[in-house]
């Protein structure tokens, strides 16, 4: 080993429902993992729910404004573990109603809440991925009304496809900084502790979102700016537990995640 330390993947939106089956499958891969929260309780909950994992890491900060998402990324840049993949796990509150009802004002606030949080990261984080010998990735998770309408949840299916098309251009001008940026879209509502006794046997748990996060950096060769996941990607990942790292000279590190 020549002393370098492992790549880490920083996770914003780590504490929520998603995102905790995002962070626990990159630590079962692993992966150090650095979480961005703006709650430090949640952040401090996080810590303690992963207590017996070291290659956890916690960072308070905020990507409500361009100015707090500037912030954050200077604190990230002179970090000692070179960082090989951001995964945008953010999220707003699904807001039950009629698009209808609801006043134009109302729609520009959810927008601004649930949109512009994905562009201040993107704006900031990916120049922090240019460059390095290894692929480096970055990833935004998709819901399900991001493609399709859905029912009760208009302004949600709004914001989503607005951050999904967002993905999409992301995905085009990321490519001049040798970054692979695209969306891993669940096809399904997640399954969580607080859904579980009403969901159906065909949504995914976090824990099987997370695993397709951990494939698709690792081995998946598809290179769409849309990537599904859905109840058929419950194997377990491979690749991350076994990664020497630096990776061995013969390995093809042009290929895709």
């Amino acid at each position: 080993m020549s002393g370098t330390l492992a790549p880490e993947v920083l996770v914003l939106g780590g504490t929520g429902s998603v995102g905790q089956g995002i962070v626990a499958a990159l630590l079962e891969a692993g992966s150090p993992v650095l979480v961005v929260g703006r709650d430090p309780g949640r952040l401090a909950a996080l810590q303690e729910q992963f207590a017996d994992e070291p290659g956890l890491e916690t960072l308070l900060g905020s990507f409500g404004d361009d100015a707090s998402a500037q912030t954050v990324a200077e604190r990230i840049a002179p970090r000692r573990r070179p960082l090989s993949a951001v995964v945008d796990a953010m999220g707003g509150p699904y807001h039950r109603g009629r698009v209808t009802d609801r006043s134009g004002d109302a729609l520009l606030q959810a927008l601004q809440a649930d949109v512009m949080p994905h562009v201040h990261a993107g704006r900031h984080l990916l120049p922090l991925l240019r460059g390095g010998s290894h692929p480096r990735r970055y990833v935004l998770i998709g819901g399900p009304a991001g493609f399709k309408p859905w029912a009760g949840h208009g302004e949600s299916s709004i914001t989503m496809s607005t951050t999904r098309m967002y993905a999409q251009v992301l995905h085009q001008e990321a490519q001049a900084l040798g970054v692979r940026a695209q969306m891993l879209e669940v096809c399904n509502p997640v399954c969580t502790p607080a859904n579980a006794a009403n969901a159906c046997i065909e949504w995914p748990s976090a824990l099987l979102v997370g695993r397709r996060l951990v494939s698709l950096l690792d081995t998946c060769t598809d290179n769409r700016a849309i990537v599904r996941c859905d109840a058929r990607d419950g194997e377990l990942p491979r690749g991350l537990l076994h990664r020497d790292w630096p990776p061995p000279m013969s390995r093809d590190t042009a290929g895709a995640a």
